[in-house]
């Protein structure tokens, strides 16, 4: 089985405003609109048996649909930059959406995962300067997405390759 994880996807219409904010960044390498997606848990490369109890544990979540939006640009990696992505407004229903995936994933045996900040990423990022970055920043951290309805989340899967795409879903997860 490939690498797994669990995303919520961005509407159509959202990525469409977010393709706008691309160009204008030496060294970036952008993410293509149909591959964007907020990471709930990193899962990673599993067997067939782990694949299926994980599956087959995400259909037991039973969560409400919510409203999510966008909120603003940044960047991972400090004065090395990486990578550039849109913000998460905070939102308590996604938190918990994936604090029980946590949760469910540990009960696998999957080890504890890393720090987790919601964000869309928007761009990988190879040479380009903090300043680079910074000035790319000013110009477009403005952005704010409209609101949009989280109506399930996804297991997607994702081939060996250097990041970004593509994705294909194993499973869609409503909520309720």
């Amino acid at each position: 089985m490939p690498r797994l994880f669990t995303a919520i996807e961005i509407p159509a219409q959202v990525g469409t405003t977010l393709s706008m904010l691309r160009g204008g960044l030496t060294g970036a390498r952008w993410i293509d609109p149909e591959n964007y997606h907020l990471t709930l848990r990193f899962v990673g490369d599993v067997d067939d048996v782990l694949a299926r109890e994980v599956m087959y544990m995400l259909g037991q979540v039973r969560r409400r649909a919510f409203d999510l939006a966008l909120d603003g640009l940044d960047q991972f990696g400090g004065h090395k930059p990486r990578s550039v992505f849109a913000a998460v407004k905070s939102s308590p229903a996604l938190m918990e959406l994936r604090a029980e995936q946590e949760r469910i994933m540990q009960r696998l045996g999957l080890s504890p995962d890393r720090t987790y900040k919601p964000h869309v990423t928007l761009a990988r990022l190879r040479d380009a300067s903090s300043r680079q970055v910074a000035d790319y920043l000013a110009t477009r951290g403005y952005y704010r997405s409209p609101a949009f309805h989280v109506p399930r989340f996804v297991l997607f899967s994702s081939r060996d390759s250097v990041g970004g795409g593509p994705y294909l879903v194993e499973a869609a997860y409503p909520l309720s």
